[in-house]
């Protein structure tokens, strides 16, 4: 049990990949906080978890929302270890469809939230010499035009993350990102039914798109997050790393199947 008795945040974790990162943590021995906007389902979660878990409702909206995050972790397991920033609004919208309105909630949520929730935490996490681990996405590399305020949210997240590894090197905060790709979870499958797509298109998508032959899995990247929250990372960080099946920067798929 790798993160045994360990105190971890993870906002979103009622659906999808926070979902899967919470159950991987109680799995190898930690406490976790479930937070997200459905109590069904986050109800759902710490009765699945038991003891381990506790729930807290909250809308990362509200610039209030961080401190009452943090503050019931330390109600519920009286310490902080780690936070995962995993919760975000991913929402479509092109530059004619972004007003002002949309792209300063989009930013609050996805941006704001993280760092003021980090700073909620701070004390906390100097203390357990923790770690924070952002969630980013390959869209705040570019992105795609119909998910623009998404995509400069991601972008932004990870520039707080850069900036804030070196900002609290000393408090021994570790701060890491990483650069998720497409991760096959209920929300995106139901979001790719919405764009148009057919029921099955899981199972239609081109090799250079999957080439192991599938999407990754929400537990594939609970998996692969799990080291960064135990001690033997304390050595690192600042680490920014892409989660996808090739390499994102500087690929050129039309060269893809040139040679056969």
């Amino acid at each position: 049990m790798r993160l045994k008795d360990k105190a971890i945040i993870i906002t979103g974790s009622t659906t999808g990949i926070g979902q899967a990162i919470a159950r991987r943590c109680v799995a190898e021995g930690a406490q976790v906080l479930i937070h997200g906007l459905e109590e069904d389902l986050g109800r759902e979660m710490v009765n699945e978890l038991g003891d381990a878990a506790s729930l807290h409702i909250d809308d990362l909206a509200d610039p209030d929302s961080p401190q009452r995050i943090v503050d019931a972790t330390v109600n519920a397991f009286g310490k902080v270890d780690a936070l995962v920033n995993n919760a975000a609004w991913v929402t479509r919208a092109d530059l004619e469809q972004t007003d002002a309105a949309l792209f300063d909630k989009v930013m609050a949520v996805n941006v704001r939230a993280p760092m003021l929730l980090i700073k909620a935490a701070r004390a906390h996490l100097k203390h357990a010499q923790g770690a924070v681990l952002n969630i980013g996405s390959i869209n705040g590399l570019g992105g795609e035009s119909n998910l623009l305020p998404y995509s400069i949210s991601k972008a932004a997240l990870q520039t707080l993350s850069r900036n804030l590894a070196d900002a609290l090197r000393e408090e021994r905060i570790r701060i890491y990102h990483f650069i998720l790709g497409w991760v096959l979870t209920e929300n995106e499958y139901k979001y790719k039914l919405n764009d148009g797509l057919p029921a099955d298109w899981p199972e239609k998508l081109p090799p250079e798109t999957i080439p192991t032959g599938r999407l990754l899995k929400p537990e594939e990247i609970a998996a692969a997050l799990i080291f960064w929250m135990t001690d033997e990372a304390r050595p690192f960080s600042g680490t920014t790393m892409e989660l996808e099946q090739y390499p994102w920067l500087g690929r050129n798929p039309t060269k893809i199947g040139d040679q056969e």
